[in-house]
C-alpha cells in the first residue's frame, strides 16, 4: 500500500507541476521585459524533496528483498547559477541536497532555462539533465544515477539585483541501481526508478548587464512645406517605453493651432504669417520609475500664398493669306505668370471648319468667300482663371485661270556657251544672241506666268564639259549662270525668283545621251544627223557647255530641254567653229511634202 500511495502522490505532484508550466506557458506571451536584461542569476535557498522511489532493505535476502520507501527529505538545501544569454534564454547549473534519517539526495544538474520577464514579477522554466546521487539508511553503497529535472516557478523582484523566489516546483526522475540487494526476479527494486517532486523557495541575486536604453521618441510632419491655410499633419513614434504601460502625448507648436490626439496632431495653418516653425510631441509613462518621458520636434514651413493672375495667350497662323480651300494651321501659346498648369480649349471660327484640341487646330477654307476670318480660343488655368486670344487669316480671290497657250510657250531650253565663256576678265560676256533669244523668251512668258502663280521660280544649273581642272569648271560655270540670271534680272524678271547652282563638269551627259539626243531631234534631217554623229565627241563637250532652266511652281517642276541649237545660226561658234561659217550646216534639201488629198 505504501508504494502505490506514494505513487500516486508523485503522480498528483506531477501533475500541479504541468499545470504550473501550462499557465506559465499560455502567460508567457504576454509577459514582456522591462529594464535591461543581467548577465547572472544566483539562487539560494531551502529545498524540499519528495523522492517517491522504493529501495530493497539494507542486508536482506536478495532472493527475497524486502521493500524500502525512501521517505520525504523535510531538511535541504539548493542553489543555482543562470548565464542569461539574452532577455529569455539563459543557461543554469542547479545544486541540490536533502537529508532526513540517514537517508539524503545530492543532484548536480544544468541544462537551459526560458522566463518571461515582467515588471516586479518573473516566470521560469526549466529542463535539466542531472546527476543524482542516492543514500539510503543502513546501505552501506550509494547509488549514482542520471536523471533529468523539469519544473519552473515564479521570482518577485524588489530591486533591480534582489529578488524572491516564491516558489519553484520541479519533477524529478533518475534511474538506480541495487543488484547487490536484489535479484534479477526483482526488477522494480534492482534498478528502481526515482519519480520525485522537488520544491524551493529562497532569494535571488542579479548583476550584471546593460542598462535599459533611454526612451526616445521621433517627429515627423507631412507636408513639410504648405501653403497659408493648407493643414498640416503631424506624427511622433516612441520607443523603448514599457509595451505595457499606457503613454499619454501632448502637442504644442508655435505656428497655427496644433490639435493633438496618441500619436498624430493636426496643425490649422490659417492666418498664420508665412515664415518657419516647429511642432513638439511630449511623450510620458506615468506608471514607470524612472525614464518617463521624451520629446521630439519637427519643422515646417509656411509659404504665402501666390499671386492670382490670369495666364497670358496668343495665337499664330500659318498661313495667314490663301486662297478658299487652303488649310490653315492654328497655334496657341499659353502661359500661366504664377506658373501653374494650364489648357487650351473652346476653339471656334467666324467661317470654314475647325477641327482640333489641345494647343493646335486646323482650318479648313473650303466653300469660304474672300475676306477675314477670325479664330478664337480659351486658356484656363488649374484655379479657374482664363484669358482668351484670336487671330485672323485673309481668304483671297482666287487666282485666274492659267492661260494654256502660255503654259504651251513656257516650254523650257537650255542656254548654251562657246568655250570657256564667259571669262573673267568679260563676265558679261559669251551669251550669243541665239541664246539671248531664247531668254527673252523665257522672261516674257515666266512674268505673265508669275501674274497667275505669284510663287513660281526659277532654278540655273550651270555645267561645263570635260576639260580643265575641277577648280577652273566650278567658277566658270558660276559665271555662266550668273550671266544668265543677270540677263534674266534685265529683262524685269524679279532676282528673288531665280536661285542658281554650279556643277563643273561634275554631271556632264554621257556620249550616249548626246547621241540620243540628236537622233531624237526633229529639227535635223537624216543628213544633218549623220554629220552631228561623226563629230560626236566634239558635239558631247558642245552639249554640256550649257546653263538648264528648272520651273517650280505650285508643287510642281519642269527642267529645260537639253536639245543643242544646231539649226541656230551661231551654232558654229557655240560647237567650236568660226563665226563666218556659222551657217546651218549644208544638206539635201528636204523633200516637200505632198499635198494631203481632201476626201
Amino acid at each position: 500500500m505504501e508504494i502505490s500511495s506514494s505513487g500516486r502522490a508523485t503522480r498528483v505532484a506531477l501533475a500541479c507541476v504541468l499545470a504550473l508550466l501550462t499557465v506559465l506557458v499560455t502567460a508567457g506571451p504576454a509577459a514582456a521585459q522591462n529594464e535591461s536584461t543581467p548577465k547572472w542569476d544566483i539562487f539560494a535557498g531551502y529545498q524540499w524533496l519528495h523522492p517517491n522511489i522504493t529501495t530493497p532493505t539494507a542486508f536482506g535476502d536478495p532472493s527475497n528483498p524486502t521493500p524500502f520507501l525512501v521517505p520525504d527529505m523535510a531538511k535541504g538545501i539548493g542553489g543555482a547559477l543562470t548565464y542569461n544569454v539574452d532577455p529569455h534564454w539563459g543557461l543554469e547549473v542547479d545544486l541540490g541536497y536533502s537529508t532526513k534519517a540517514g537517508n539524503y539526495d545530492t543532484t548536480i544538474s544544468g541544462g537551459p532555462r526560458f522566463m518571461w520577464r515582467n515588471e516586479g514579477v518573473n516566470f521560469f522554466l526549466h529542463g535539466l539533465a542531472s546527476y543524482n546521487r542516492l543514500a539510503v539508511q543502513d546501505i552501506p553503497t550509494r547509488s549514482n544515477g542520471v536523471g533529468v529535472l523539469l519544473g519552473g516557478g515564479m521570482d518577485i523582484a524588489f530591486t533591480k539585483v534582489f529578488a524572491i523566489r516564491l516558489f519553484q516546483a520541479d519533477y524529478m526522475w533518475a534511474h538506480h541501481h541495487f543488484p547487490e540487494l536484489a535479484g534479477p526476479d526483482f526488477p522494480n527494486l534492482r534498478r528502481p526508478a526515482m519519480e520525485g517532486v522537488r520544491l524551493r523557495t529562497g532569494v535571488v541575486f542579479t548583476f550584471g548587464g546593460a542598462e535599459a536604453p533611454a526612451p526616445i521618441a521621433a517627429c515627423s510632419v507631412q507636408p513639410t512645406e504648405v501653403m497659408v491655410g493648407e493643414p498640416i499633419t503631424a506624427s511622433a513614434t516612441a520607443s523603448n517605453f514599457n509595451p505595457k504601460h499606457t503613454v499619454t502625448y501632448s502637442w504644442s507648436g508655435n505656428g497655427g493651432k496644433v490639435t493633438g490626439k496618441d500619436t498624430t496632431a493636426s496643425i490649422d495653418t490659417n492666418d498664420v504669417p508665412p515664415g518657419a516653425y516647429t511642432v513638439t510631441a511630449h511623450v510620458t509613462d506615468p506608471r514607470a520609475k524612472k525614464g518617463t518621458e521624451a520629446s521630439c520636434s519637427a519643422n515646417y514651413t509656411i509659404k504665402p500664398l501666390p499671386p492670382k493672375n490670369p495666364p497670358t495667350m496668343s495665337l499664330s497662323a500659318n498661313p495667314t493669306e490663301l486662297t478658299p480651300g487652303g488649310a490653315v494651321n492654328v497655334s496657341a501659346n499659353c502661359t500661366s505668370p504664377d506658373g501653374v498648369p494650364v489648357t487650351v480649349a473652346n476653339w471656334t471660327s467666324t467661317l470654314g471648319t475647325l477641327s482640333g484640341s489641345g494647343n493646335s487646330a486646323t482650318l479648313n477654307t473650303s466653300g469660304v468667300p474672300p475676306g477675314s476670318v477670325t479664330i478664337t480660343a480659351n486658356c484656363t488655368d488649374s484655379r479657374g482663371l482664363n484669358s482668351q486670344a484670336s487671330t485672323q487669316v485673309t481668304i483671297q480671290n482666287p487666282p485666274p485661270p492659267v492661260d494654256k497657250a502660255l503654259e504651251a510657250r513656257l516650254a523650257l531650253h537650255s542656254v548654251y556657251f562657246p568655250t570657256a565663256q564667259p571669262t573673267a576678265k568679260d563676265p558679261a560676256g559669251g551669251l550669243l544672241p541665239s541664246q539671248q533669244q531664247t531668254l527673252n523668251g523665257l522672261a516674257t512668258d515666266f512674268k505673265k506666268y508669275r501674274e497667275v502663280k505669284p510663287d513660281a521660280h526659277l532654278t540655273l544649273e550651270g555645267h561645263a564639259d570635260h576639260r580643265g581642272s575641277a577648280a577652273f569648271n566650278q567658277v566658270l560655270t558660276e559665271r555662266r549662270v550668273a550671266r544668265v540670271k543677270n540677263f534674266l534680272v534685265e529683262q524685269g524678271v524679279p532676282e528673288s525668283a531665280i536661285d542658281t547652282k554650279a556643277f563643273g563638269s561634275e554631271r556632264n551627259l554621257t556620249t550616249d545621251q548626246v547621241k540620243e539626243s540628236v537622233v531624237q531631234n526633229t529639227e535635223l534631217t537624216t543628213e544633218e544627223k549623220r554629220r552631228a554623229l561623226t563629230r560626236i565627241e566634239v558635239i558631247r563637250m558642245a552639249s554640256n557647255r550649257r546653263v538648264d532652266v528648272t520651273l517650280n511652281a505650285g508643287g510642281t517642276t519642269e527642267t529645260s530641254v537639253r536639245q543643242f541649237p544646231f539649226n541656230a545660226a551661231d551654232a558654229l561658234t557655240l560647237i567650236g567653229g568660226r563665226e563666218g561659217q556659222a551657217k546651218k550646216p549644208a544638206a539635201t534639201k528636204r523633200a516637200p511634202k505632198k499635198p494631203v488629198k481632201k476626201p
